[in-house]
């Protein structure tokens, strides 16, 4: 196929690999990718094996599903009980474990709990049910924001009063921003996510490489895109430099797409945000704005069970790249695809789901 078989050529990935391996360092740098999709492609394809003497390649927060904490989804569970409400939710939300249960098994209890694949699914179901509130579960990063804003914009535009969305929205810099600044771990250099940039553009990082001397590049998800990623990574390092540079350029844009931008400023505004196991990071996340409010589910009063954190699942430590899912004393013993003790195991774009399908045991 044009313009993915060129990015698997075996041959062009051995001469970026070459290339890589002529580098020459006095230590091993540590890269973190912080997209969920950079984790499952870089484990699926093997790089970690092909790269290991040369380069640490460690995991970040890049999963929107593994960063929403237990009382969203404890909120998401409540507000299914009333026999009144629709929820709406992208499949892998199903499986995400609350304090105690999940929305899966809240569905198998009785729930209307519904998946869709886009956020404008929704409208034809709202629309169908104009006697029960049906309720969105706005999950994910800048990538979907903008679909979810228009959403909104469409409920307004038509007067559909019965449709809220519950949002647990999230922003990639400040996490990485946090990420650095924590203290926990020395990253040489980022591995900036693709589909994200794609919408906020390659000038959002330019803070990392101004303020933290910490070099940035945007790379695609095919095995040449990462191993000559790596490669202007490394190369930066080499050569003392830290800047913001562009691989998946057929793609992403230094500006990015700024009608998306708009589009996400008309309804949204930055808000603090909550992200499992890592905790509240400043202007991290993006919430309804006053202008939509009659649109925001936690408008709904409901009781919400305590929050409870599962026993020995260290999906906050590895979320953190602190950690790695073999560090976890329930990987693979207890926690599975079959029996998720942690959200990271849940997600495709979880790490402990990366390591269980793809890593050596």
């Amino acid at each position: 196929m044009k313009f993915i078989d060129e990015y698997r050529n075996k041959k062009l990935v051995t001469a970026m690999l070459e290339k890589i391996n002529s580098l020459n360092f006095n230590f091993i740098p540590t890269l973190m990718e912080v997209c969920g999709t950079h984790t499952m492609a870089i484990f699926r394809n093997g790089i970690p094996k092909l790269l290991s003497g040369k380069v640490n390649l460690i995991s970040g927060p890049g999963c929107p599903v593994c960063v929403s904490p237990n009382n969203y989804i404890d909120r998401a569970i409540a507000l299914s009980k009333n026999p009144n409400h629709i929820i709406i939710t992208f499949g892998d939300m199903m499986r995400v474990p609350g304090s105690t249960s999940s929305l899966e098994k809240a569905k198998a209890s009785g729930g209307d709990i519904r998946i869709v694949y886009s956020p404008l699914d929704a409208m034809k179901i709202v629309s169908e049910n104009r006697n029960k509130k049906v309720i969105f579960l706005g999950v994910g990063f800048e990538t979907t924001a903008p679909t979810i804003a228009m959403t909104i914009l469409e409920a307004k535009k038509h007067n559909l009063k019965n449709f809220s969305v519950l949002t647990s929205l999230k922003t990639i810099p400040p996490a990485m921003k946090a990420l650095v600044e924590s203290g926990d771990l020395n990253i040489d250099g980022f591995i900036c996510p693709g589909h994200v940039s794609v919408i906020i553009g390659a000038k959002t990082y330019e803070f990392i490489t101004r303020d933290y001397k910490i070099p940035c590049v945007v790379i695609g998800f095919e095995p040449l895109d990462i191993f000559q990623g790596v490669y202007m990574l490394l190369k930066q390092i080499v050569q003392s430099e830290a800047k913001v540079e562009i691989q998946y350029n057929r793609a992403v844009n230094y500006n990015g797409n700024i009608k998306a931008q708009k589009i996400m400023n008309e309804v949204f505004e930055v808000s603090d945000a909550e992200w499992r196991g890592i905790g509240s990071i400043k202007e991290s996340g993006l919430k309804i704005n006053n202008k939509y409010q009659e649109f925001d589910a936690i408008n709904i009063k409901v009781d919400v069970e305590p929050n409870k954190k599962a026993k020995g699942c260290i999906c906050g430590d590895v979320l953190k790249g602190i950690k790695r899912p073999s560090d976890c004393k329930l990987f693979r013993k207890v926690c599975n695809p079959m029996n998720p003790i942690g959200a990271c195991m849940v997600s495709t774009e979880g790490t402990c789901s990366a390591y269980y399908k793809y890593s050596e045991k």
